[in-house]
């Protein structure tokens, strides 16, 4: 079976990690596997939205080191070259995606398992969900974004509480915090992924990805940078098939039907 399922269906990519007896530690060859396809997602018309779930009982239990390749002797800057090349690079993919991004989280999401969670544009639990900044437990810094990546999701103070300390932080909790979305039970959480996913394939795709990437970039730039990139993308949306279509809809008092176009 692969460590990695996959299927695309009504428009939707989903993308599982399947090491369910490993709690989905992501190995190299997964992270591989995985960037290639949210970078296909990005490129390929007949997808509109992704989905990021795992089977069993967790999501993603952190990094996996052991399938990595073997690198022989340690020299200066392999550490911060294998950062970048591998969990940076993994987060970015999903930072990246000109798709929206759903996670799905199952359950335990620690480590670079939270922040692939985090990424995403829109964070679905399970009531037995919970994240762990697992990273100071084994006396390291936290990588894969998450220093990025948290502060920016909920204040500087709250992530060097999550951080510093390492606690495990149930579905609920995170929701408060303003980490998810929205907690599910359990067995609703596929069903309504599902749902969620398919309302955003139904959406004007080259809209949404513009959407994404201010809304990302927003965070990182001047207020007179970032209306010039509103702006700019309003200009390019214009281009696409579906603005018109959804300009001629309001005009004409119906519901627009987009193509990803």
């Amino acid at each position: 079976m692969a460590d990695v399922l996959h299927a695309v269906e009504n428009g939707v990519s989903w993308i599982t990690l399947n090491r369910p007896e490993a709690m989905n530690a992501v190995t190299w060859d997964q992270r591989e596997r995985i960037i290639a396809l949210l970078t296909e997602a990005s490129s390929d018309p007949d997808v509109r939205a992704v989905v990021v779930t795992a089977t069993g009982r967790g999501f993603c239990a952190g990094a996996d080191l052991r399938g990595a390749p073997s690198a022989g002797e340690r020299v200066a800057g392999d550490v911060a070259r294998m950062i970048r090349l591998g969990a940076q690079r993994f987060i970015g993919a999903v930072l990246d995606c000109e798709k929206p991004v759903i996670a799905a989280v199952n359950g335990t999401a620690a480590g670079i398992g939270a922040h692939l969670a985090f990424a995403c544009d829109l964070v679905l639990a399970s009531e037995s969900a919970r994240f762990i900044e697992v990273f100071v437990r084994r006396g390291l810094v936290p990588d894969g974004g998450g220093a990025y990546l948290l502060p920016r999701l909920i204040g500087p103070q709250r992530a060097k509480e999550l951080m510093f300390f390492g606690d495990a932080v149930p579905a609920t909790e995170a929701y408060g915090m303003g980490l998810v979305n929205r907690v599910v039970p359990a067995e609703e959480l596929s069903k309504t992924a599902r749902e969620w996913a398919e309302r955003l394939a139904q959406g004007p795709t080259r809209a949404l990805a513009l959407t994404k990437q201010l809304v990302n970039a927003s965070l990182d730039v001047d207020r007179a940078t970032a209306f010039a990139a509103e702006a700019a993308a309003q200009e390019i949306n214009m281009t696409t098939k579906d603005a018109r279509e959804g300009v001629a809809s309001f005009v004409e008092r119906r519901e627009a039907r987009y193509e990803g176009r």
